[in-house]
């Protein structure tokens, strides 16, 4: 079976300049930190006049969490 060509299109040209210098560089050194760390939300477009920001969502998360906590304790009871 042939490979497909690939052809660059304009978007994939080198844009790096010649002032940048990564020689140095560790591949993936704050990666495993990065990712403990960051959880990404995807938020449906109905309700980004909501929460226009991750401050919006957190609070709200805040506020809604101890209604969840405790709804989550009371079925533990019941099963």
């Amino acid at each position: 079976m042939k490979k497909a060509s690939r052809r660059r299109s304009s978007s994939d040209r080198d844009t790096m300049r010649p002032e940048y210098d990564f020689s140095n560089g560790v591949r993936g050194a704050v990666a495993k930190r990065y990712g403990a760390g960051t959880n990404v939300m995807v938020i449906d477009p109905e309700v980004l006049d909501v929460f226009p920001d991750s401050k919006a969502v957190n609070e709200a998360l805040r506020a809604l969490a101890p209604v969840l906590r405790k709804a989550k304790r009371g079925s533990r009871k019941s099963a």
